[in-house]
């Protein structure tokens, strides 16, 4: 059993939009530290896995992070 919840459709489709368009994110998360995380990101892909929805990021120093989309705190353009 998950704690994910499902994030709204508009907002899902304001991630894929910025995926699409290759649109920088502003986003703040809890990294796997717990740490907050926030950053300027590139979005790559949306994906489910074992019905949690993720986020395929590439980061300013080019690391590659999954970031579950429930777990965003904030998010805009940037």
């Amino acid at each position: 059993m998950t704690d994910y919840r499902p994030v709204d459709c508009a907002l899902h489709s304001e991630y894929e939009l910025a995926i699409m368009q290759c649109r920088r994110l502003h986003l703040t998360w809890p990294g796997n530290d717990d740490a907050i995380r926030n950053e300027v990101v590139m979005p790559t892909d949306l994906y489910t896995r074992q019905g949690e929805e993720y986020m395929t990021v590439t980061c300013r120093d080019g690391q590659i992070e999954h970031i579950r989309l429930d777990r965003i705190i904030r998010h805009h353009l940037a």
